[in-house]
């Protein structure tokens, strides 16, 4: 059975939410944004992204 195009595309936004959801773990651990960029498959653009919102969240 041929996958449609929108299941195509929820599925891309899924895997991509939760590569995000991973490398700002990963970031909170420490770990630089290189290497998340590395182990996620973001752009460091992106990861650089996730961790500038990071940083101006206030800390719990």
């Amino acid at each position: 059975m041929e996958e449609s195009t929108v299941y195509r595309s929820l599925k891309r936004e899924a895997q991509e939410e939760k590569s995000r959801e991973i490398a700002l773990n990963f970031l909170r651990e420490g770990m630089s944004v290189d290497l998340v960029a590395r182990g996620t498959g973001l752009s460091i653009e992106a990861v650089q992204h996730l961790q500038e919102e990071l940083n101006q969240t206030p800390q719990a």
